[in-house]
Order: structure tokens, then C-alpha cells, then sequence
């Protein structure tokens, strides 16, 4: 035998072998020998609708132990609404693990999307447009920037008792927000921490000074901030009001804004 017969030979015995073990792990042949014939899920969720993770789940099942794509399952599980993050295993020998992280809305983001506890966005549900959450927006690019400084706005408010319910960067950078009883703060694009910080300072004496309702605080000041008083509360049946009051300086300010 010469040196291309037994190359050839070589290579014929190699494509007997190999060829059954190809055709099993494509799912050519052995999907009803080793068929995936449980679908065990976990996770902690109530959104998520099992007949749809079954539906999708079942296509990729199908192929057998040996052939089943975990990641393109994956993926599938992954683009059904409410679900964030998905795992799929298989465990020997008929079983398909799966395990479902359900989206938790953290917040609103803009006009149409909810921000997750793991600071992730999806589309907002219809059925969730009343839901009553924080309303945060920005860039999309800096969700991890703008929830930090919601979360260390509210740890500034919260001893006296007030919710941040809007926190927001524009597209310059600025940022602004509006406090549980209506006061809306005016922060800029620099400095915002220690702006927030010297303002939540103060807030308790400038409220006790004054009985009139804060309807605005600008802190663009290098030196201070100026704040806009309503007019004072009234019984309700007087039918007023509340007023915007002249600006009026704390702490003094300079010009400069930014």
C-alpha cells in the first residue's frame, strides 16, 4: 500500500469516527435516545409568564442532551419581557436548568423606560405606567452616575423627612431635582455633591426661619445659592395660591453660575 492509500485509509477510519460523534452533537441523530425531557426553573419572579419560557425554552430542547445550545437558549429566555438575566444548564441525564432573574423596577427613566434594582433599563409594561416610582433620567450612558447620586441625595434629605422623587442630568450635564414636598433644586454641572451637601446643611434652619413654602433652590453659586419663597400657607378658605416670592440670596452668592 502506498503513501496516498494509507492516508486515505487513515483518513476514512478517522470520518467513521468522528462522523456518528458530529451527527450526535448537531443533533443529527440521538435526539430520542438522549431526549431533555425536564425543564426545572429557578428563581424568585411573579412577571414572568411560564407558558412563554416553556414556548421558547422548547425548540432548543428538542435537539437532545448532547446537541441542546445552552447560550442561543439563553439568549432566548433573555428577550422575553420582565426577565434580565437567564441560566441555562443541563444536568445528565434528561434535565434543562434554568435560572430566571426577574426584572425589579427601581425607578422610572425618562418617558418610557424602567430602571431595575440592578440598574438595568427595559421598557416600561403598559400595565406599569401608574406605578408610583422615582423618576430619574439622563444619558443612558451614565444610569450607573445619576442612580449614585439619587441614592446619596436621598441619605442628605431623609432626616428631615423628605423624599427625592426627581433626580436628572440634561444633556449638558446639569443636574436638578425636586423634593417630596415640592421644592425644586437647581444644581448645575459642577460640584453637585458638595453643592447638595451645604444645602442639606442649611435647609433645616432656612425652613424654621421662614413660614412661607420653598418653591426653588438655585445652587449655581460659588458662595451660596438663591432660594424663591411662595406666599405663607393660608386657611382653604381663603382660595389662594401659592406664589413664586422674589429671589432672595442665602449665604450670599457671586455672578458666576454654572
Amino acid at each position: 500500500m502506498n503513501a496516498a492509500l494509507r492516508i486515505f485509509a487513515w483518513l476514512l477510519a478517522l470520518a467513521l469516527v468522528a462522523l456518528p460523534v458530529v451527527a450526535v452533537v448537531n443533533g443529527w441523530i440521538g435526539a430520542d435516545r438522549w431526549p431533555l425531557s425536564t425543564l426545572r426553573v429557578q428563581g424568585e419572579f411573579a412577571r414572568v409568564d411560564p407558558a412563554q419560557l416553556r414556548a421558547v425554552v422548547l425548540p432548543h430542547a428538542k435537539r437532545g442532551f448532547f446537541a441542546v445550545r445552552l447560550d442561543d437558549a439563553k439568549h432566548a429566555v433573555e428577550r422575553l419581557p420582565w426577565v434580565e438575566r437567564a441560566e441555562v444548564r443541563k444536568r445528565w441525564p434528561d434535565v434543562l436548568e434554568i435560572r430566571v432573574i426577574e426584572h425589579k423596577p427601581f425607578a422610572r427613566w425618562g418617558d418610557d423606560k424602567l430602571l431595575s434594582e440592578h440598574g438595568r433599563l427595559f421598557p416600561m409594561p403598559k400595565e406599569l405606567a401608574g406605578l408610583k416610582l422615582p423618576q430619574l433620567g439622563g444619558p443612558e450612558s451614565q444610569v450607573q452616575e445619576v442612580t449614585a447620586l439619587y441614592n446619596e441625595s436621598r441619605q442628605l434629605f431623609a432626616p428631615m423627612g423628605l423624599d427625592v422623587t426627581t433626580l436628572v442630568m440634561d444633556a449638558r450635564g446639569s443636574w436638578s431635582l425636586l423634593l417630596g414636598n415640592g421644592t425644586q433644586v437647581v444644581v448645575g454641572r459642577t460640584d453637585a455633591r458638595p453643592r447638595l451637601g451645604r444645602f442639606a446643611r442649611m435647609l433645616p434652619q432656612l425652613l424654621a426661619a421662614q413660614a412661607q413654602p420653598l418653591l426653588r433652590a438655585d445652587l449655581r453659586y460659588t458662595n451660596g445659592f438663591a432660594l424663591s419663597w411662595g406666599d405663607a400657607p393660608r386657611a382653604p378658605h381663603n382660595g389662594t395660591s401659592t406664589l413664586p416670592a422674589p429671589v432672595a440670596a442665602a449665604g450670599g452668592h457671586s455672578q458666576g453660575r454654572t
